[in-house]
């Protein structure tokens, strides 16, 4: 894994609102095919990190950069809008679901395929061949989505009528329409019941295996650990470590960090 190209490339990154230092001077680097997760206790800057790096929120400082492995392509994120960022190749879910919950199913993944599609108002409008052709392939993967993350059963149900869980992994589908390279996932298994974690589990190793990377924020240490190449820890929006969830497991400030004293205290 450490001879794999790096995708994101995350360099003095800083956030401030005011006075406060949500992020401050963050370096993090991830690299193909790595599942790497971002841990730290409540309020330790991690969801405004991953909206920093999809374009919700502009940097302070710092530097993002993005690495397509499918064209070599190298871009600087800072600036970019939300959509212009998953159109290069970074798609995420959100700590609150964001569905449309009076649509299907269906069309909750159908509208993660907009960043990719051609047709404009004109094939829209008069439904050309081109337009009909599109129509059915988006259908099609749609579908193919929806069958990996267990969901095609439900194809024609409403999203407001599914579980907490299955709704976690119907985002997750929504956001793997986009065709993303590099998936940014916000504590996917919250609410999660046991089953449903270990199917979670088993769905991100998949997707990571296809040749996807995943950056993830979770509060559930045992996944993390069972799941993570790399593990970077935040506490007060800095960096405190990082290193292999063994590494991680044993270091002073991270101990500190969640029991709030030192380890031989």
């Amino acid at each position: 894994m450490s001879d794999s190209p790096i995708i994101l490339k995350v360099e003095g990154l800083s956030k401030y609102f005011g006075g406060i230092k949500a992020i401050d001077n963050v370096d993090i680097d991830i690299r193909q095919g790595e599942i790497v997760a971002l841990i730290g206790p409540n309020g330790a800057g991690k969801t405004t990190f991953f909206n920093c790096l999809t374009g919700i929120y502009t940097p302070t400082a710092g530097d993002i950069y993005l690495s397509d492995p499918r064209n070599g392509k190298t871009t600087r994120l800072n600036g970019k809008k939300p959509n212009k960022i998953t159109e290069i190749g970074m798609a995420r879910t959100f700590q609150n679901i964001r569905l449309f919950p009076t649509m299907s199913v269906l069309e909750n993944v159908m509208i993660g395929r907009h960043c990719r599609t051609k047709a404009l108002i004109f094939g829209a409008v008069f439904r050309n061949k081109a337009t009909r052709i599109e129509e059915t392939q988006i259908i099609e993967r749609s579908y193919e989505l929806l069958k990996k993350i267990g969901l095609h059963r439900q194809v024609n149900e409403e999203a407001r009528n599914l579980s907490y869980g299955a709704q976690r992994r119907l985002e997750i589908g929504r956001a793997l329409a986009t065709d993303p390279f590099l998936l940014l996932l916000d504590e996917p298994a919250a609410g999660m019941n046991p089953k449903e974690t270990e199917a979670l589990v088993a769905l991100i190793r998949e997707i990571c295996a296809e040749g996807h990377s995943i950056l993830l924020i979770e509060h559930d240490m045992k996944l993390v650990m069972s799941l993570s190449d790399r593990i970077f820890v935040m506490d007060y929006g800095k960096k405190i470590a990082q290193g292999t969830p063994e590494e991680v497991r044993e270091n002073p400030a991270v101990i500190k960090a969640y029991l709030g004293e030192d380890v031989d205290a």
